[in-house]
C-alpha cells in the first residue's frame, strides 16, 4: 500500500510559479525530462504508455526509486540537484544529466493533474498527486507550502503498471493540456532521435508502448541519406549499421574542441519533415548524450540552400562542467557563453567546407547544387545543370544489363559535356550579336561572304531534299546566319588590323567547329578556345557599345 504522507513543496508556491512551470513548450520536452530522470536513477528501462482517449500518458522506469524522505526532501525541493552535493556520476558511473534541479517543473507543464509513485526495492509505494487547478488556486491565494498538500494516491489507477514492479517510478499525467497531437510514429522517430544515450547505451531501453526503440525506428530516414561527414571520428551504430548505402564514401572531417558527431545530407528537404507532423530532423546539439539545442545551425545562419538538406547531431559534454549554461527552460543554451561561442565559431567554419563539399556532390549526381556558391562560375552551374537534365533522358532501368556501363559513359562525358554547352552557349551569343549588329548598321555583305553563303545553302537545298523536309529551318531566312564568326568579323569590324577580331576569329573558328560537331576538345584546345572567346568576346562589347 502506498503511504499518503502528507507531502508539501520545500519551496514558496509564488516562487515556484515564477519559475517557470509554464516554460516547457513541447511534448517531447517532457518526455525528455522524464527519461533523463531515468537514466540519472540508474533505470535499465523506461517505459512510456499512451492513452490517446484519455487524453493521458504513463512513464514508468526501474531505477533506484525513492523513499519517503527521497521523494519529501529531493524530488519535491525544487532547485535540489545533486551536482551540488559534489556527484557528477550515479552508482552505475553514467555522467548524471539532471543539473539545476528544477527539471521536475517540466512534470507541471503539460497536465491538469500530475499523480507520482515510487519505491525502492523491497519497499513500499510513496508519492502524491499535484492537481494544477488546486494548484493555482493556492498560488493565487499565496499560500504557504505547509498550506498546500500534494493529494493522496490510489494506487488501483496505476494497475497494471505495477505488477512486477520491485522499484522505480511511475508518473501518470491526466488531461494533457495541449492533447497528444503526435501520432506513435513520429514519437519513436524523435525518441530514437532525440534520445541518444539510449541507442548508444545497452543498459538503458525505452519502450513506446511495450515496443523497443531501436535504430530501426530510422530506417526510412537511414534509406533517404545520401552524404555524410563524420566530425572527428564518431563511433556511432546509427552510422555504420544505418547509414551503408550513401552516395559516396563517408568523409572525415576535424573540428577544434573536444567534440564529435556528424552531419548528413538527404535527398530532398522534404525526406527530414516527420510524417504528418510539422517537425522536421535538423542539426542538433547534445551534452552528456541529452539533447540541449534544436537546429543548432540557425544560430550560424549562412542562407545557403544546402542547410535544408543537412541533419545530425554534435555531441559536446565540455559544455556542461561546474560553470552552468543551460537556459532554464531546458531548451537552449546561454547564447553568449565564450565555450559555446568559441563552439560556433569552430562549426561554422566546418560548415562552409561541408557546404562545397555538398555542391560538389550533389552536381556530380546529377543533382541541383548550391546556386549561391562560388565553387565554380555561374556559366558551368548553368551548363552542368543542363547536361544533368538532359542526360537523365537515358538512364535505364535497375534491371537493365547495360545500365552500369551507360551510366559510366554519361558520367565520363559529364566534364567535357559542361565545357562544350558553355562553349556552344558563348558561340551562339556573340555570332548572333554580330549579325544583329551587322544588321543594325546596314552593312553590305561582301562578295566572299556572299559565295560563302550560297555554297552553304546549296547544301542545305541537297540535304533537305536527301531528307524528304519541306520546312524553313532557319528561322527569317536570314542570310547571316549560314556564316560563321571568321566571316562575320569581316563584316563588322573595320577599325583595322591590330585591334580587330580578325586573328581571334582565325583561331576561334576550327575550335569552334569541333564544338557544334559535338566532338570532346582536348585540354590545350580547352584552353585555347577559352582565351580566344574572351578577346572576342571584349571586342564585341566594344562593338556594341
Amino acid at each position: 500500500m502506498p503511504k499518503n504522507n502528507k507531502f508539501t513543496f520545500e519551496i514558496s508556491l509564488s516562487v515556484l510559479d515564477h519559475l517557470g512551470r509554464n516554460l516547457y513548450r513541447s511534448f517531447i520536452t517532457v518526455l525528455g525530462e522524464a527519461v533523463s530522470n531515468s537514466w540519472d536513477a540508474d533505470a535499465k528501462n523506461v517505459w512510456i504508455y499512451i492513452d490517446r482517449d484519455r487524453n493521458s500518458f504513463f512513464i514508468k522506469d526501474d531505477g533506484v526509486g525513492m523513499t519517503a524522505d527521497d521523494f519529501q526532501s529531493k524530488f519535491l525541493k525544487i532547485g535540489y540537484s545533486k551536482r551540488k552535493e559534489g556527484q557528477v556520476s550515479s552508482p552505475k558511473g553514467r555522467p548524471y544529466i539532471g543539473r539545476k534541479g528544477i527539471g521536475k517543473l517540466a512534470l507541471l507543464s503539460c497536465a491538469e493533474k500530475v499523480s507520482v509513485i515510487s519505491k525502492i526495492s523491497g519497499g513500499d509505494y510513496v508519492g502524491g498527486v499535484i492537481d494544477n487547478s488546486g494548484l493555482n488556486q493556492a498560488i493565487t491565494n499565496d499560500l504557504t507550502p505547509q498550506e498546500y498538500q500534494l493529494g493522496n494516491l490510489n494506487l488501483a489507477v496505476f494497475n497494471p503498471y505495477t505488477e512486477d514492479h520491485d522499484k522505480g517510478t511511475i508518473i501518470y499525467f491526466e488531461n494533457i493540456k495541449d492533447g497528444i497531437r503526435n501520432s506513435l510514429e513520429f514519437l519513436q522517430k524523435i525518441i530514437a532521435l532525440y534520445f541518444r544515450f539510449s541507442l548508444l547505451d545497452d543498459s538503458f531501453d525505452i519502450f513506446l508502448d511495450n515496443e523497443k526503440i531501436t535504430l530501426d525506428h530510422l530506417n526510412e530516414l537511414a534509406q533517404d541519406t545520401q552524404f555524410l561527414w563524420n566530425i572527428n571520428g564518431l563511433d556511432d551504430p546509427y552510422i555504420t549499421e544505418k547509414l551503408t548505402n550513401l552516395k559516396e564514401p563517408q568523409k572525415s572531417i576535424e573540428m577544434a574542441g573536444d567534440v564529435k558527431g556528424f552531419i548528413a545530407s538527404v535527398s530532398k528537404p522534404s525526406k527530414l519533415k516527420i510524417t504528418t507532423t510539422d517537425e522536421r530532423a535538423s542539426v542538433d546539439l547534445f551534452v552528456n548524450g541529452r539533447l540541449r539545442e534544436r537546429d543548432i545551425l540557425r544560430h550560424i545562419p549562412t542562407a545557403r540552400i544546402a542547410e535544408n538538406y543537412f541533419y545530425g547531431q554534435i555531441h559536446f559534454n565540455n559544455l556542461d562542467d561546474e560553470k552552468d549554461r543551460f537556459a532554464t527552460s531546458r531548451e537552449g543554451i546561454i547564447a553568449n557563453d565564450p565555450r559555446y561561442q568559441e563552439f560556433l565559431e569552430n562549426l561554422r567554419r566546418k560548415i562552409s567546407e561541408i557546404l562545397e563539399d555538398w555542391d560538389k556532390w550533389r552536381l556530380k549526381h546529377k543533382k541541383e547544387g548550391d546556386q549561391e556558391s562560388e565553387r565554380i562560375s555561374k556559366k558551368e552551374r548553368a551548363s552542368i545543370g543542363l547536361y544533368n537534365a538532359v542526360s537523365g533522358e537515358y538512364d535505364l532501368s535497375e534491371d537493365s544489363e547495360n545500365k552500369r556501363k551507360v551510366d559510366g559513359w554519361v558520367n565520363d562525358l559529364s566534364e567535357d559535356a559542361a565545357f562544350n554547352f558553355e562553349s556552344y552557349a558563348e558561340c551562339f551569343i556573340s555570332e548572333n550579336l554580330v549579325r544583329r549588329y551587322i544588321n543594325e548598321k546596314s552593312i553590305s555583305i561582301t562578295p566572299i561572304a556572299q559565295t560563302e553563303i550560297n555554297e552553304w545553302k546549296t547544301r542545305e537545298t541537297t540535304h533537305k531534299q536527301e531528307g524528304n523536309i519541306n520546312i524553313d529551318i532557319r528561322k527569317n531566312n536570314d542570310d547571316l546566319s549560314y556564316l560563321d564568326m571568321s566571316y562575320l568579323v569581316k563584316q563588322a569590324d573595320t577599325a583595322g588590323v591590330q585591334n580587330t577580331l580578325h586573328n581571334d576569329a582565325k583561331e576561334y573558328r576550327p575550335i569552334r567547329n569541333a564544338v557544334a560537331h559535338t566532338a570532346l576538345l582536348t585540354d590545350e584546345a580547352k584552353r585555347k578556345l577559352t582565351s580566344v572567346y574572351e578577346n572576342i568576346k571584349a571586342r564585341i562589347k566594344i562593338l556594341l557599345s
